[in-house]
């Protein structure tokens, strides 16, 4: 069996989450360089990447997280397939960056095969589980359908890399690439003496800070508590830097311990 390596790019790494539809394709760039090296060195990679400034900005105006709202009901379906439209945008910037650099990816947008939010939603993995070591499979947060009365709703992508990172087999890594620190912190990053936890676990206090402004999925809270769920199953889950590639690279083909928060159950 192939080992498997899960891998989420968070929206905030790939995108500036303050201005809409604002992408960092150098980061891109970089991410499919690593992705490249780690298929080099047998690893078979399924990527998942937030939604940053292509989701987050426009479903927060139209509340799109808490479903259908039958006054704005009009505008919230517009609103709907505008960021499908424009996550789609987003995750073909990621695709094209792995092509440029051959690496063959298959993208599957959650709008078309997911129904319903959180961990529990219901979608065929089969895709996931079947691909080849050298094809790249890529899926991202998105609006998807749901079969109650709120018509639609946000599927994070860390409620997919806990599906993705439990259900597939052979995953031996789970890692959570960050945008703002370099792994889990004592406080938040924006904090003076923010100091980096080199493990943590839900038994250890931290001061976390959620920007709802920017954030519709949860923020850190939600990644640290689906990281912990996936440390039930998966033997090394992480929190890196992850405009700090080289990190992933130390983990999984020099055999050495990064920069990073170790994730335990």
């Amino acid at each position: 069996m192939l080992s498997t390596i899960v891998i989420k790019m968070g929206g905030g790494l790939i995108t500036d989450k303050s201005s809409h539809k604002s992408v960092k394709l150098d980061v891109i760039d970089s991410m499919a360089a690593m992705t490249a090296e780690l298929i080099v060195h047998g690893h078979r990679v399924i990527l998942v990447h937030g939604a940053g400034s292509f989701g987050h900005l426009t479903a927060k105006k139209w509340g799109l997280s808490g479903g259908l709202d039958s006054e704005i009901a009009e505008g919230q379906r517009e609103a709907v397939e505008q960021v499908r439209e424009d996550m789609v945008e987003l995750n073909r910037h990621v695709t094209n960056s792995l092509n440029r650099i051959g690496v063959e990816c298959i993208s599957l947008p959650p709008s078309r095969w997911a129904n319903g939010t959180g961990p529990s939603f219901k979608g065929n993995l089969e895709a996931f589980r079947k691909s080849p070591q050298e094809v790249v499979m890529v899926t991202f947060g998105d609006v998807v359908d749901t079969d109650d009365s709120s018509e639609f709703g946000i599927l994070s992508g860390d409620d997919l890399m806990a599906r993705l990172s439990i259900e597939i087999p052979n995953v031996t890594h789970s890692i959570f690439l960050l945008g703002d620190s370099p792994g889990m912190l004592d406080r938040p990053p924006s904090k003076a003496g923010a100091n980096l936890l080199e493990v943590w676990s839900p038994s250890v206090e931290t001061e976390t800070y959620h920007n709802a402004i920017e954030d519709v999925t949860g923020g850190i809270e939600l990644k640290s508590r689906r990281a912990a769920q996936i440390a039930l199953h998966v033997p090394n889950v992480w929190f890196i830097d992850g405009r700090e590639p080289g990190r992933v690279i130390e983990l999984l083909v020099d055999d050495v311990l990064p920069i990073g928060t170790r994730i335990l159950p």
